[in-house]
């Protein structure tokens, strides 16, 4: 890939993962208002939740680059960074599964603090002109059944994985503080759409109705989540990225009628595919399980005319007929390592739940 004149190259770091891929293809399509602006460099590890797949039809792509590497990789790092033509670090890259981090939380602490403090200080050395950090309203910890995060709400996160990601908002904001690095922290709610490893509630639920498995639901399934659609988040970041002012959190959310109980979204995916009720199990909740998430987005909103334009209804549609167009894809990430997860996570609880 050769830089084009007048065009910036930004590195997107996980951007094989879930969202970081869904950016990559946003930020090159006709969709993305600022498609022939920039070029993307992907940088990925390739661990259980990153797939070569998920960026398929991009390799004849002139703007799109791929490099396999660890974020923690300081020489690889600086190595892509010194030839001075990427301007900017996207930042995804992290370890993200709450369940997860309460098996195996030391890999959190050294892919979402370790790596991350890498990127900064590269991006620092390097004279990079902005470093978007992208995050999660998980950092705030719970809610109770009214109110919703501001960006000055406490951090007060409530597992590993959300303590290792306000950690690196920390890290990140400091690096303003401290040396005036154009840092912007970017926290969002839910995101669901294509391209989302089966571990998480959505695509976990739609590829379980479709082979007609049980549905493992935590608790009493009134557990609240704020959904946003994949490419409303995508626009969000590149708002961010082109106007957001340098040491600033913006949070990004979905609409109130996007607030929906787990049991909700589970019903709503089993009408969708034409499944019974029967399939759901109630099962063993996750440890310190938080009940709420809600996001004020208002700051994004005022100040760059920001807000999510598919609704819930529209979005889940959309996501459940790409899984039903897209088999071979899960065919593909349904095997190997995300079976031994779920034999570890979820096999146990719904044996305990049928006894």
């Amino acid at each position: 890939m050769s830089k084009q004149k007048n065009v910036k190259k930004i590195l997107v770091t996980g951007g094989a993962g879930f969202i970081g891929s869904n950016f990559t293809r946003w930020m090159l399509s006709s969709d993305c208002p600022s498609n022939n602006k920039y070029e993307i460099v992907v940088l990925d590890a390739l661990t259980y939740a990153g797939n070569l797949g998920n960026l398929k039809g991009l390799e004849s792509t002139n703007s799109f680059e791929f490099v396999k590497g660890d974020i923690r990789d300081e020489v690889l790092i600086n190595n892509l960074l010194k030839a001075g033509e990427i301007s900017a670090i996207v930042h995804f890259a992290a370890e993200s599964h709450v369940d997860r981090s309460i098996v195996d939380p030391l890999s959190f602490v050294r892919t979402n603090v370790e790596g991350t403090q890498v990127l900064l200080h590269a991006a620092r050395m390097n004279k990079l002109e902005k470093f978007i950090h992208i995050s999660t309203d998980e950092v705030y910890g719970s809610l109770g059944p009214t109110g919703s995060f501001v960006e000055t709400t406490p951090l007060d996160p409530s597992s590993a994985y959300s303590a290792s990601k306000a950690a690196s908002d920390l890290l990140a904001l400091a690096a303003y503080r401290t040396h005036g690095q154009h840092v912007c922290v970017t926290r969002c709610t839910n995101n669901y759409g294509p391209y989302q490893f089966p571990e998480k509630l959505i695509p976990l639920f739609i590829n379980n109705a479709l082979n007609d498995k049980p549905l493992p639901l935590y608790g009493n399934g009134k557990n609240i989540r704020s959904w946003l659609y994949v490419d409303d988040h995508s626009d969000a970041i590149l708002r961010v990225l082109e106007n957001g002012r340098a040491g600033e959190v913006y949070n990004i959310g979905g609409s109130s009628s996007a607030e929906i109980e787990n049991k909700d979204v589970t019903v709503k995916i089993l009408k969708e595919l034409g499944k019974p009720s029967t399939l759901i199990r109630h099962v063993e909740d996750r440890l310190g399980h938080d009940l709420r998430y809600s996001v004020d987005y208002t700051k994004i909103k005022q100040e760059l005319g920001w807000e999510p334009k598919v609704s819930f209804d529209d979005g889940i549609k959309k996501t459940i007929a790409w899984y039903l167009a897209n088999n071979d894809w899960s065919k593909s990430v349904l095997s190997g390592e995300y079976l031994n997860f779920y034999d570890l996570n979820y096999s146990a609880r719904l044996k305990k739940a049928a006894n």
